[in-house]
């Protein structure tokens, strides 16, 4: 938190992290407990709502490594990550005086061209996890086997498909706090109506993301591919994440469905690259929390805007591409590339680090048997012992 929200409120804060120990933005929540209940109680609330998007960050680049990453490996970059990587990009955009806060800083002459809007995280949570997932993938190299000696990639099918869909169903239905929640209250006069809008969008984007991925690779295919239908609605939820509540309902089934598209397309560059990322981390999350932050600039709705500036002084002038306006795609796409080159650049060297040291991948004789039965005492699977090695 003193990372992310360090400054927050001072005139004088350091624009690029936070560095002041005061508030909710206090290091080790320094003086939490001194505060009034009221006050005390809204800023723990705030702290578990970003614990629960720092993990998210982190959690995605473990999709991304699956089957061959050491333990050890997943500890030291889930902390640098969470204390460090993703903070810093939040504090650029969900503080009020970070250099890209186009929602919460006042004095836009602090901001790069007015700064972005990213409502819920398709950039700073999705892009910042998608991106290192990607580089980590890169960086650990494929599962023994996944590509043959031609390049061409075979087929490593997940253990369980009902177990991928009701997975894809917690997802969704926990979207509806990731979304709407990032309204960060609902009593403040004006929150119900955005968090409304907020559940509505985010349905109809991951319904358009999932019926056009399914019935797009049945082109491919000709069959109809539940994963498909799985993974297009995480594209879509995903792409509707920074939009959520400045798109209109029409709007939304768009980004949803270019969202898949997006995915689908990704994900077949990178078996074409044969980088491994077995659960489509990048492409889920990387690349279409890349689109999402553009189909901001695109699609904003001049009236929904104007909640983003706390004086609304600039409501209406602010808004997407089709309405008019050009300053606000701009921003958003100067804001991508400032943070794929920060987490790209500190991700390589991370995940390089750990490959150098020898503690980012485990041996083939261990990937061989499986990590359950190896490290972990049993298979995750009844009908799987297989012997340990030795």
């Amino acid at each position: 938190m003193g990372v992310a929200y360090g400054d927050e409120g001072s005139s004088k804060g350091n624009v690029f992290i936070g560095t002041a120990n005061t508030g909710s933005g206090a290091f080790f929540a320094a003086g939490w407990g001194a505060s009034s209940a009221q006050n005390n109680g809204v800023t723990m609330a705030l702290w578990f709502f970003q614990y629960v998007f720092a993990a998210a960050a982190a959690t995605i680049v473990s999709g991304a490594v699956a089957e061959r990453a050491q333990l050890s490996a997943y500890l030291i970059y889930t902390c640098i990550i969470t204390g460090f990587v993703y903070p810093t990009v939040v504090h650029w955009v969900w503080c009020n005086n970070g250099f890209l806060s186009g929602g919460f800083t006042s004095d836009k002459s602090l901001t790069v061209l007015g700064g972005c809007l990213d409502f819920a995280g398709s950039g700073v949570v999705h892009l910042t996890g998608g991106v290192a997932a990607l580089c980590a993938a890169a960086i650990i190299q494929p599962r023994i086997g996944r590509f043959d000696e031609n390049g061409k990639p075979n087929a490593m099918p997940g253990h369980s498909t009902p177990f991928v869909v009701l997975g894809t169903m917690i997802l969704w239905m926990g979207w509806y706090g990731f979304n709407p929640g990032s309204t960060l209250g609902i009593t403040t006069d004006g929150n119900g109506t955005i968090m409304a809008r907020c559940a509505m969008c985010t349905t109809l984007s991951a319904a358009a993301g999932g019926l056009t991925c399914v019935f797009f690779d049945r082109i491919f295919s000709k069959t109809f591919d539940v994963n498909m239908a799985c993974n297009g609605i995480l594209a879509g939820l995903v792409s509707i994440t920074a939009g959520c509540g400045f798109a209109l309902p029409w709007a939304s089934l768009v980004i949803g469905a270019v969202g898949a598209l997006v995915y689908y397309g990704s994900a077949r560059l990178l078996l074409k690259l044969q980088i491994d990322d077995p659960l489509n981390a990048f492409p889920v999350h990387g690349a279409c929390g890349f689109w999402g932050m553009l189909a901001v600039g695109l699609f904003a709705y001049p009236e929904y805007t104007d909640m983003a500036w706390d004086d609304g002084s600039e409501a209406g002038s602010y808004c997407g591409l089709f309405y008019g306006c050009g300053m606000l795609l701009a921003a958003q796409f100067v804001a991508l590339l400032i943070e794929v080159t920060w987490v790209a650049a500190l991700s390589c060297m991370l995940f390089w680090g750990l490959r150098v040291g020898r503690v980012l991948r485990v041996s083939a004789e261990i990937e061989a048997a499986g990590m359950d039965v190896s490290k972990h005492g049993g298979p995750a699977y009844s009908g799987q012992w297989v012997s340990k090695p030795s």
